[in-house]
């Protein structure tokens, strides 16, 4: 998984946010949380929603039946910087810092309906991964 986590990071820096692979195009961000033990910036690809000021992300994990890593390290690290898509940026590369804010109820459950309706993939996550509810956290920009 991390081969392929920075086969996806080195298109997404080298080709101006953009990623090819598997079809994501623009609609990744890269995450750069702290790990919750050992303290180490991770940095994972993530397939996000633009909602505005902020970016929606889905712990889905493929439908696994555990959260990912880097969820429980956004929970212990709200604060953290993010890599998005952004033309003005002269190597198109955009750079914020956020709050991390897991999303729950009703707020969850709505955010989670944008990832389905995106991609079919998602509703399929969600059924191999109950009884896990997948989270849904959303990436609040701090700088606007």
């Amino acid at each position: 998984m991390l081969d392929f986590n920075k086969q996806i990071i080195d298109e997404f820096r080298a080709n101006r946010g953009r990623v090819q692979t598997m079809g994501f195009g623009d609609r990744l961000v890269l995450v750069h949380s702290i790990g919750a033990k050992s303290g180490a910036v991770r940095t994972s690809p993530l397939f996000a929603i633009d909602d505005g000021d902020s970016w929606l992300v889905a712990a889905s994990a493929a439908g696994s039946a555990k959260n990912p890593d880097w969820y429980h390290n956004l929970l212990a690290h709200p604060a953290i910087e993010v890599e998005f898509p952004d033309d003005s940026a002269a190597d198109g590369i955009g750079r914020a810092e956020v709050v991390a804010e897991d999303l729950h109820g009703a707020d969850r459950d709505v955010a989670y309906a944008r990832f389905t309706e995106v991609s079919p993939a998602f509703a399929g996550y969600e059924e191999k991964a109950q009884p896990r509810v997948i989270p849904v956290v959303r990436l609040v920009r701090r700088d606007r």
